[in-house]
């Protein structure tokens, strides 16, 4: 778990997720694989956004004839699904240290180190106690797919870094079509 402690809660997502990626110790995205963010991001290699302007959150979708109509609505069903057991994890978290559920008082530069040490002793206790109530989930690092990520061979990556942001936003809103387009059909 990468965790970059210490930004205001006023400073934008992007803004955030740009120091992360450009520190030397930085968030570092495994080859092959994405993370999803929400629409406080731009949808980018490596970074996949929800559609903008289509409904998005799960009890948009719940009740009688409130199925996805459309492969932008079901996209976006599934990647609130997905991050819905990603916000989960953070409920996990302050649950373990009840001292996240208000604002500790104590200074913010001792608050961030503390977001850290508590992180830390996370990982450690999922890790290595076998009691843990949160049991750890087994990954599969053989089950990514051709379909789900955005090919990189090795010549491309000299002209990757040379792109546009325009058409590295372009790139990623096709890939995130194609992902689209392949779960509309396997739906229907």
């Amino acid at each position: 778990m990468y965790v970059l402690s210490g930004w205001e809660g006023s400073a934008h997502d992007s803004k955030v997720l740009s120091d992360a990626l450009s520190r030397s110790n930085g968030l570092k995205v495994p080859q092959g694989k994405h993370f999803l963010v929400d629409c406080g991001f731009a949808n980018r290699h490596q970074f996949l956004a929800p559609f903008r302007g289509v409904r998005y959150h799960l009890q948009d979708f719940a009740g009688h004839c409130r199925d996805p109509k459309n492969e932008n609505e079901l996209f976006n069903l599934r990647h609130a699904s997905l991050r819905n057991v990603i916000e989960r994890i953070f409920g996990i978290f302050k649950s373990r240290f009840t001292i996240f559920k208000s604002a500790p008082p104590f200074l913010f530069k001792t608050q961030a180190e503390l977001v850290l040490a508590c992180a830390a002793l996370h990982n450690f206790l999922r890790k290595e106690c076998h009691s843990d109530e949160f049991p750890i989930e087994p990954t599969d690092e053989s089950s990514s797919s051709s379909s789900s990520s955005i090919p990189v061979d090795e010549e491309d990556n000299f002209e990757q870094i040379y792109q546009t942001q325009n058409q590295q936003r372009e790139d990623a809103n096709t890939w995130r079509a194609s992902i689209a387009s392949a779960m509309w059909r396997d739906a229907i």
